[in-house]
């Protein structure tokens, strides 16, 4: 199997890719109202620095949620009939004119029902908390004090009705997930996201792209995809569900605005080989372990691999490593085997 992976450098509101040529799209813009957003935001509609400058908060929020507006307009227009557009985005807290709580996540999701899409539930991402406060404002005195905010909203959203495949068709198969993860990846709370792989050589570009931890991108595609899909992120930074997308089998393709973030990419593509299988050997090693523990007879044994499933629906599961990496004038080609396991 080959798979083939290219960014661009140019704007969300301008994506390079025919209509209904994608089959997921997971990405996580810059969030409005959050400070080290304000710069982009500004240079892509000036009226926002103006209101930022005039401490008009709801006009400089209404802004920057209409430039968004323009990018998911693009999404719907690329997004395959029946496919999934995943939205990681956060709330903000401010004090501009006054303290308030400006609300992105049901605005999105408005702009998506808007553009014909069907929002579908959605996940809380509880994130690690890197303070041990709990409150804002007026700490233990009431009334004035305020919850903190640990969470991040991954909004979904199908393009019509459901995806339609041939009975028994073999790349949806094979991309089954164990019974086990899908109990744990279709929860509506995610607190078990620590981002332990999301390491980059320059600590500047983590911060300018506001990159998530691999294993979220790395579930969702996991989750509403199969094998030999293109999956695109409009808002791309350093690559991580390009990255994401390769280890697990599926084509990709990223827009981003800034030059030296897509470069960083061609270091990261190049450990997809050994991401592969180190992902592939926890996750079949996470079932056998579950199996072991669970003390039940199971039905069903994997066609791939030695070890037993709970449903009929994961015989034919295989997992699929990197075996090459080549840089091509497109982009990267990655070739996949099977994983042995």
């Amino acid at each position: 199997m080959e798979t083939t992976h290219r960014v661009h450098v140019g704007d969300a509101r301008d994506l390079p890719l025919a209509d209904d040529s994608v089959a997921l799209v997971v990405t996580s813009p810059p969030y409005p109202m959050i400070e080290m957003w304000d710069d982009v935001f500004a240079s892509l509609d000036p009226e926002i620095g103006d209101a930022l400058d005039a401490n008009d908060g709801d006009r400089a929020h209404d802004k920057m949620l209409s430039v968004l507006d323009d990018a998911w307009a693009e999404v719907a227009r690329v997004l395959e009939p029946g496919g999934i557009a995943v939205v990681n985005v956060g709330d903000a807290t401010r004090t501009l004119d006054r303290f308030r709580v400006y609300d992105n996540h049901a605005r999105i999701t408005a702009a998506f029902e808007a553009l014909g899409l069907d929002p579908l539930p959605g996940v809380l991402w509880r994130k690690p908390a890197n303070s041990a406060a709990k409150f804002m404002g007026s700490g233990m005195v009431p009334p004035n004090a305020y919850v903190t905010l640990e969470r991040e909203h991954l909004l979904v959203f199908r393009n019509g009705e459901r995806r339609a495949f041939d009975p028994g068709a073999q790349r949806r198969y094979e991309a089954a997930y164990f019974w086990e993860e899908r109990n744990r990846w279709f929860s509506d709370v995610w607190d078990d996201l620590n981002g332990k792989r999301q390491t980059l050589s320059d600590p500047d570009l983590r911060e300018r792209s506001g990159a998530f931890p691999l294993e979220l991108p790395y579930r969702l595609v996991n989750m509403y995809s199969v094998y030999g899909d293109t999956v695109l992120d409009p808002f791309w930074g350093t690559g991580t569900t390009s990255l994401a997308a390769a280890v697990a089998g599926r084509s990709s393709v990223g827009v981003e605005r800034d030059p030296a973030l897509a470069s960083a990419f061609d270091t990261r593509i190049e450990a997809a080989p050994a991401l592969s299988r180190d992902l592939a050997a926890e996750r079949l090693a996470a079932h056998r372990e579950y199996v072991r523990d669970s003390g039940d007879d199971f039905e069903y044994d994997a066609e791939h691999y030695e070890t037993p499933v709970r449903t009929n629906q994961e015989r034919r599961i295989r997992f699929y490593e990197v075996t090459a990496v080549a840089e091509t004038d497109r982009g990267w080609r990655l070739t996949h085997d099977p994983f042995e396991g």
